[in-house]
């Protein structure tokens, strides 16, 4: 018979060569992490390629998995409402077909009905002022208000934007959005804080008028991403930012500086193009390559085409689903929103309680430095002499304050040293729930003595889990052990200071170095 699997079941779950298995009804399509076409990287889930691939349908059903060998370049296609990923390499992967056996669909199904569908609870009933919270999104529609589009268009236009606004499911905890008409100049029509409700946003689409002039896009494009985020215009800690472009043949002006400005400020910028300039046409556009320089990443993934502006309520489900995928939105992920930043702190009788607090005081200002949320960076401690305390773990708080707040409350244990065996059970307990998620992970490891055990072998056990090593040491803390602890290179990576009262100069630096790191691993 088939096994039943959940919709985040990836190829490399599967233990056969040739497996049948039976995908579950009404995965969110969004969350699917899809790498290639046809023949999938075995990272993927495997509902998701099935859906991708048109075996099953979002209703779920049987799929046949097949075990391949690894290749080169994956590549990007969007079928289905997924829009699969580019991956350059990977060291196995899989097809799906149907499964021959329609007898067997029958009691998968039956079977599968028997019990509740896994990981997901009945949905609640959708609290209309709240939105759709699991939409993490603060949106600016750039429409375009150039003599290109005319009135007729701009009518059109608006009557998509205003589709794609409630499908979006607006709320006060759901998706925030804005309006932008580019013409000659930008003028910001309305703000995010301006209305929660989508009705709100309709009517104040429906009243907006065309301006005409030139398309200047670029132009608008720049303004919007140095304006328009805020924190006073309505834009929220954590959540993505995103400008949706829609362009009507071309831009009059340059458009790639725009785009570099937009990656600088983390903001996700989309083009929506209409009506693709003709081959005649073409001679009067500055740069054909104007789409692929403004994207936030030129993947496929960020532009999307529609013919012309009839008959494009099709086209609004998809875009949606794009604009909801905050895993996908990699303008957005800087170090201060993409890291998980597990603290190791030395509870050994030398610490004494008043340097135990400078110690806290530390952990405290470098965690602040965080945007620290559901979907952003979160922060764990653990206290260790010869035993060791989980005091957080990753997911029990996802605010700033809590996290704060339960660093304040962290009591002193006493006791004796054993670094090494602390490390294996930080790597264990605390970075294994979270060693496949999407954030960079990294151990800050504060000591003021020499280890009673073997710190070498935890340490490059850790480094091989993919968990970026800094240590700090104090007073008696031997140098050789930092070293030893810390990722390569060393230098960088091994902090000392004689007095615990020198721990605060360190927290830019090691800032510093949690950033260049990640910056490093994106490249």
């Amino acid at each position: 018979a088939s096994t039943a699997v959940t919709c985040f079941t990836r190829g490399l779950d599967l233990r056969k060569e040739a497996e049948d298995v039976l995908c579950p009804a009404n995965c969110p399509l969004w969350q699917f992490y899809v790498f290639g076409d046809g023949v999938y990287a075995s990272l993927s889930s495997v509902c998701g390629a099935a859906i991708h691939r048109g075996v099953i349908t979002n209703a779920g059903g049987a799929v046949r998995v097949q075990t391949l060998p690894g290749q080169e370049n994956y590549p990007a296609v969007n079928a289905n409402g997924i829009q699969s990923q580019v991956l350059t390499r990977w060291a196995s992967s899989f097809s799906v077909t149907r499964t021959k056996n329609t007898a067997l669909e029958a009691v998968g199904r039956s079977v599968s009905t028997a019990r509740p569908s896994t990981g997901k609870r009945p949905k609640k009933p959708l609290d209309k002022k709240a939105g759709n919270k699991d939409c993490k999104a603060d949106i600016a529609f750039l429409i375009d208000g150039s003599y290109n589009i005319g009135q007729r268009r701009f009518n059109l236009q608006k009557n998509f934007v205003g589709k794609v606004a409630v499908m979006l499911g607006i709320g006060t905890e759901g998706p925030h959005v804005g309006v932008v008409q580019a013409s000659e100049h930008p003028k910001i029509e309305f703000y995010l804080k301006n209305f929660t409700a989508a009705k709100e946003v309709l009517f104040a689409i429906k009243e907006l008028g065309f301006r005409g002039g030139n398309s200047n896009t670029g132009k608008a494009l720049k303004h919007t991403a140095q304006k328009f985020f805020s924190l006073d215009n309505g834009a929220r800690k954590g959540i993505p930012k995103i400008i949706v472009v829609f362009l009507d043949g071309w831009p009059s002006d340059d458009i790639e500086e725009a785009g570099i400005v937009a990656r600088e400020f983390g903001v996700n910028v989309f083009i929506v193009s209409v009506a693709k300039p003709t081959t005649e046409e073409l001679g009067m556009v500055q740069d054909i390559g104007f789409v692929d320089k403004a994207v936030c990443r030129n993947n496929g993934f960020f532009s999307y085409q529609m013919p012309s502006w009839f008959g494009t309520t099709k086209y609004v489900k998809p875009l949606v689903q794009k604009l909801c995928s905050h895993e996908q939105m990699l303008c957005s992920k800087t170090c201060y929103n993409s890291v998980n930043i597990g603290f190791l702190i030395d509870g050994s009788s030398s610490v004494g309680d008043s340097n135990f607090r400078l110690v806290l005081e530390f952990v405290s200002n470098v965690a602040k430095a965080f945007e620290i949320s559901d979907i952003g960076s979160k922060i764990a401690a653990v206290q260790f002499t010869y035993d060791q305390r989980t005091e957080f773990s990753f997911t029990d708080y996802t605010t700033k304050e809590k996290v704060l707040s339960a660093i304040r409350n962290i009591r002193y244990m006493s006791g004796g040293t054993a670094t090494g065996d602390a490390i294996s059970f930080t790597t264990r307990n605390v970075f294994g729930p979270v060693k496949d998620g999407p954030n960079k992970n990294f151990l800050v490891v504060l000591t003021d003595g020499q280890s009673y055990d073997d710190v070498r072998g935890p340490a490059a056990a850790a480094q091989k889990a993919g968990i970026t090593v800094f240590s700090v040491g104090v007073a008696w803390a031997p140098l050789d052990d930092l070293k030893d602890m810390a990722s390569e290179p060393r230098e960088s990576h091994t902090f000392f200071t004689r007095e615990f009262t020198g721990l605060e100069q360190m927290v830019p630096d090691i800032i510093r170095g949690i950033c260049k790191d990640f910056l490093d691993s994106k490249q």
